[in-house]
Formats: C-alpha cells, sequence, structure tokens
C-alpha cells in the first residue's frame, strides 16, 4: 500500500511539474513577471528564450518571433560566422613596401603600409612590427609614408553620429589599416598628498592637449568625470570637477585625431624609438608596381580575436571582423552588404533561416540591427552542436568572473556558472548564451528588450540568469 501512495505521489509531483512547465512555455514565470514589474518594462517589450541544450522543446518562450534590436549580442553572429567561414586559425596581415633605393640604410623614397584588416594592431604590436622593420635595415626614410587602406570599401564617418560622443573609441570608423583604435588611454592617479589628480596618456602625441583641472574630494566611486569637455578641432580634452581620492586609479581612452595624423604622429615617435629617423608626410596611396616587399606582420589567430571581440564587447574588431566576411564571397574592396549576403548565404547552408535578420556593420552599435530571440537561441544551439563550441562558448564574459560581467551578479549563486554575451544601448538591453546548473545541465538562454525603460532592466536579465540556474532544470524534460 504504501508503495502504491509514494507512486501516486510521485506521478502527481510530476504531473504538477509538468504543468508547470507548460504554463514556463507559454510565458512568463511568476517571479520573473514581478521582477520585470519593477522594471517598468511592460511585457510586450520583452523577448525571453530558455531551452535545455538537446531538449525537443523550451521550457520558456516569450515574444520569441518578434524581430528585435539585440545591441552587442548581434557579435555571437558575426563571432561565429568568422569562426567557421575563416577557421580559428586565421590572421590577418600587414606589409611594409619600399617604394624608392634603398641605399645602406637610407631609403630615397616612400614608405608604404599595406593594411588587411588588422582588428587587434595594438600600439604593442605596432612597435614590434617597426622594430621588425628598422632591423632588416631601414633608418632613415627620406620619403613619405604611404598608407593603402584599399582592402575595405569604407568612408571617413562622424564619431559623433550615433551617439553624440565622437572621441570614445567604440566609435572609430573600420580602417583596413587601423593602429591602436586610433586612441589615447589615460590613466588617472589620485595624489592624495597634493590633493590633486595625475594624468597619463599612452602614447603621449604632441597634438592632443589633456587641461587637467580635476581636485580629489569624496564622491561614490561610480561619479567621476569620465566624459570630459571635448574640442575635437583643438585635439582638446578638459577634465574639471571632482575625482573620488577612495576609488584608486582609473583608466578610459579617447579618439580625437583623424586616421592619417593619428598614424603619423604615432609612427614619427615609434620610428624615434627604435633608432630611425623620419622627417616626411603622409598620404593615402595603393603599393606601386615598383615597389620591394619589405617584411609581413601578422596579428593573434581569430581564435583569439574572437575572444577579444565577445569578452570586451569591442565594437570596432567585431565591424573588422565582419568586413573580412565580404572577402569569402566577393574580391576587394570589402562591403557591409557583401558581408551581410555572406552571413545569410552561410546560414542558410547549415538549414539556419533567419528572415527577419538585420546586420549593417555586425557589432551590434546599431539603430537597425534585428533577430528575433528564437533565431538566436537558434544560432547558439547550433554553436554547442559546432566542432568549433569550444573556442566559441570560452569566447563569452562569465558573470562574476570575467569581461564585461566581471563585476556583476559576483555575490549571485549562478556567478561563474554561465557565458553570457550582454548588450546595451538607449532603449535596448540584451542578454544571450548559456547557463549551467549544478546537475550538468545547459541552457541556452536569450533576453531581448526593446523599451525606453529597458536602462532598468539590468536586474530582470540578472533574475533571468539566476532563475534558469536554479529553477529552469526541475521543469520535465522531453
Amino acid at each position: 500500500m504504501i508503495r502504491i501512495l509514494v507512486k501516486r505521489l510521485a506521478s502527481s509531483i510530476g504531473l504538477y511539474i509538468y504543468l508547470s512547465c507548460a504554463a514556463h512555455a507559454a510565458g512568463l514565470t511568476g517571479p520573473l513577471r514581478e521582477a520585470l514589474m519593477q522594471t517598468g518594462v511592460p511585457p510586450e517589450g520583452v523577448a525571453l528564450y530558455v531551452k535545455e541544450i538537446g531538449a525537443a522543446r523550451p521550457i520558456l518562450e516569450h515574444n520569441v518571433d518578434r524581430a528585435m534590436n539585440p545591441a552587442s549580442t548581434m557579435k555571437l553572429v558575426t563571432t561565429l560566422a568568422g569562426l567557421e567561414l575563416l577557421g580559428p586559425s586565421f590572421v590577418w596581415r600587414t606589409e611594409a613596401w619600399l617604394d624608392g633605393t634603398l641605399n645602406g640604410d637610407v631609403l630615397e623614397g616612400n614608405l608604404v603600409l599595406k593594411g588587411y584588416g588588422d582588428p587587434r594592431l595594438t600600439l604593442e604590436e605596432f612597435w614590434l612590427f617597426l622594430r621588425d622593420l628598422r632591423a632588416r635595415g631601414v633608418r632613415d626614410i627620406r620619403g613619405d609614408l604611404v598608407l593603402d587602406r584599399s582592402l575595405f570599401a569604407v568612408e571617413e564617418i562622424d564619431p559623433g553620429r550615433f551617439d553624440n560622443d565622437p572621441t570614445r573609441p567604440y566609435n572609430v570608423g573600420p580602417d583596413a589599416l587601423l593602429v591602436n583604435y586610433k586612441a589615447v588611454r589615460l590613466q588617472f592617479i589620485p595624489m592624495e598628498q597634493t590633493g590633486d589628480v595625475r594624468i597619463i596618456a599612452t602614447p603621449d602625441l604632441p597634438p592632443i592637449s589633456i587641461v587637467n583641472q580635476l581636485t580629489l574630494g569624496p564622491a561614490p566611486c561610480d561619479v567621476w568625470p569620465e566624459r570630459p569637455a571635448a574640442d575635437p578641432l583643438q585635439s582638446r580634452l578638459t577634465f574639471s570637477g571632482v575625482f573620488p581620492y577612495g576609488c584608486g586609479e582609473k583608466q578610459r581612452s579617447f579618439s580625437l585625431l583623424s586616421r592619417n595624423q593619428y598614424l603619423l604622429t604615432l609612427f614619427s615617435q615609434l620610428w624615434r624609438e627604435v633608432g630611425g629617423t623620419f622627417q616626411g608626410g603622409v598620404h593615402d596611396g595603393l603599393v606601386p608596381e615598383r615597389a620591394r616587399w619589405l617584411t609581413t606582420w601578422e596579428s593573434p589567430p581569430l581564435a583569439e580575436v574572437v575572444r577579444d571581440i565577445n569578452k570586451f564587447s569591442n565594437n570596432v574588431m567585431a565591424r573588422h571582423l565582419f568586413l573580412t566576411l565580404s572577402l569569402t564571397i566577393a574580391n576587394p574592396p570589402a562591403t557591409t552588404e557583401n558581408a551581410a549576403r555572406a552571413v545569410r548565404a552561410w546560414l542558410l547552408r547549415d538549414h539556419l533561416d533567419f528572415p527577419e535578420l538585420s546586420m549593417d556593420n555586425g557589432s551590434g552599435l546599431s539603430r537597425s540591427g534585428r533577430i528575433s530571440a528564437r533565431h538566436l537561441a537558434d544560432l547558439l544551439a547550433y554553436a554547442w552542436r559546432s566542432p568549433l563550441m569550444p573556442e566559441y562558448v570560452s569566447s563569452l564574459p562569465i558573470p562574476g568572473v570575467d569581461g564585461t560581467l566581471r563585476r556583476r551578479m559576483g555575490e549571485s549563486s549562478a556567478a561563474g556558472h554561465a557565458h553570457i554575451k550582454t548588450g546595451y544601448l538607449d532603449g535596448v538591453r540584451a542578454i544571450a548564451g548559456y547557463v549551467a546548473d549544478d546537475h550538468g545541465r545547459t541552457f541556452v538562454v536569450v533576453s531581448l528588450i526593446n523599451d525606453p525603460h529597458a536602462i532598468n532592466a539590468q536586474s530582470f536579465q540578472d533574475a533571468v540568469i539566476e532563475w534558469v540556474y536554479a529553477q529552469a532544470g526541475r521543469c520535465c524534460r522531453e
């Protein structure tokens, strides 16, 4: 009799869980509904999809077929396409050519640099490139610096067009010969003995003027003058106000110079540091047929670049990768139109038909980008089955551990149990990725919010991750 009662009780519990799962699949659960209400975002502004890897059906879906702006979670599409179409060992090149006669260590002519879209030609990498060039016998350059950017068909863009913040490096446009993201990193060091703040610029470029009017004082750590008064025409940044003395050092990067002025100034400075001399100017051009190849620099492999793109949500690098995809279906110059065609063809090849997908730059820094929560989840499920899954999943930030989520959800029980890409624009908040529970089950999770109150929705999306970690596994598995 006891065995029969236990069996009936188990059946009743199983039926309850089954019905609960069915309710979840039809819409938001009670706790998540309550968390959403606190944000001021209406249910129609939210898309939410949760599905266990390998399950036949999702355990939660809400508004999943609406085409929505995914913000930076669009990078999930770009980076997976890059890994599969280019391969994890793909590298970008930067070449140096001599357009003139090399007499001993004197170049009587121009030095030509040709870029192939390297998205991670940092200050350190560029210095090593020039050091290699110097070691190959060139010291005195008596011509100009010629920059061949012809691989990308992109024009100068207005860096303030997107959000009226033209000095931020994420607004820098793609450039086949982009060096150090065209940025200067400023370190803010509080000097408690003198009551002021020291600002150190790296690289310290003469055309850029830093006006430091900061004083130390009491203030919350998240309130400090990270947005200075900027005068791009004069290449000047003015910092004023109170810097919070109890928060330690801070750093921010800014972009003020035109791409040619930046590269000329940086090249001249670094070339002197490696023992060279140069007094020429700079202009765009092509590698002449008469030019002689001198050396080639290679980027880190794509698997490393993808990690930088997703862990730190690097928009410029994502745009470079996106444009590079254009070259898989068409000859140079690379265009965003051909890049979008390449991504769509790749998706269709793998039976992923996303008719609502709209990609204009591949980074998600866009007002027109669109994808549905269902299809973004389908992409993540496909990636989990891909041979390149380890490279892809490991590129996503881990809540409470690293990347853009290093300081988020650190006190949550779900910290360290998820790989999640985030996205944020005015009116948009998004998360997409994988959550693992303590029973070895992994879930695909996508939440897209498009609403004027989206700025308040971080707590809701954190609650989604926590719910999946703690509760989703209790739902029935078909």
